[in-house]
């Protein structure tokens, strides 16, 4: 991955699902633009038509290999930047966006197949699927970095607690044995990889912006 070579700040957040990440990402959209920054929010995977296609893999509307849904992954991602993120940061705005490479390395990481084929055995998240994460590395070696990664840290007991009471039906990741093997990876990575900010995400929502308003 490279630098962010343009005018714009490019931040991302990052969290299992149900860590709050769409809801910290609004606030910092909200209050950065009421201080009168040109700034624009987004998301990944995106509303395009590959977006779409990973969706409905996600809800479990039809399967693929684990392979060919992180394709889906680089290729809406690559289509994101070109047509959506770099234009705006070249234009000096700010963007802000909930998941991004980050998220890829932690879920893409475990052996998707094992998790929802029960006739597999179920492998370690990172044990023995190295060579699973540089792949996943070189499929993403040529975008562009992030200036900041809020990783909100939550545990998956309570990200899993928060989504039944939003959702009626969990998705391909939402299980708790799944999120922590996913947790763990987030934390690997972010020791590995720059411009990555551990961010208390159990505490209430106010006191979570508290602490991403000191990094910006």
């Amino acid at each position: 991955m490279k630098r962010n070579p343009y005018k714009g700040k490019f931040i991302v957040f990052e969290g299992l699902d149900g860590s709050g990440t769409t809801t910290q990402a609004n606030l910092l959209f909200r209050y950065l633009k009421n201080q009168g920054k040109k700034v624009y929010l987004t998301g990944e995977p995106t509303r395009s038509l590959i977006g779409g296609l990973i969706e409905g893999q996600i809800s479990g509307d039809w399967k693929s290999t684990p392979e060919c849904l992180q394709l889906l992954f680089t290729a809406d991602r690559a289509h994101h930047l070109e047509k959506g993120i770099i234009p705006l940061l070249k234009k000096g705005i700010t963007v802000i966006c909930t998941r991004y490479i980050l998220s890829t390395l932690a879920y893409g990481s475990i052996d998707m197949v094992a998790e929802t084929s029960s006739h597999l055995p179920p492998r370690p998240a990172l044990q023995g699927s190295a060579e699973d994460a540089q792949w996943l590395i070189n499929l993403n070696k040529k975008f562009i970095w992030p200036d900041i990664i809020f990783l909100l840290k939550v545990s998956p007991k309570i990200c899993i607690q928060r989504i039944k009471k939003e959702r009626f039906h969990k998705e391909l990741f939402e299980k708790e044995e799944t999120l922590k093997k996913v947790s763990q990876n987030y934390l690997k990575f972010a020791k590995k990889l720059k411009n990555i900010y551990l961010i208390d995400g159990e505490k209430p929502i106010k006191e979570v912006f508290e602490q991403i308003k000191k990094f910006i």
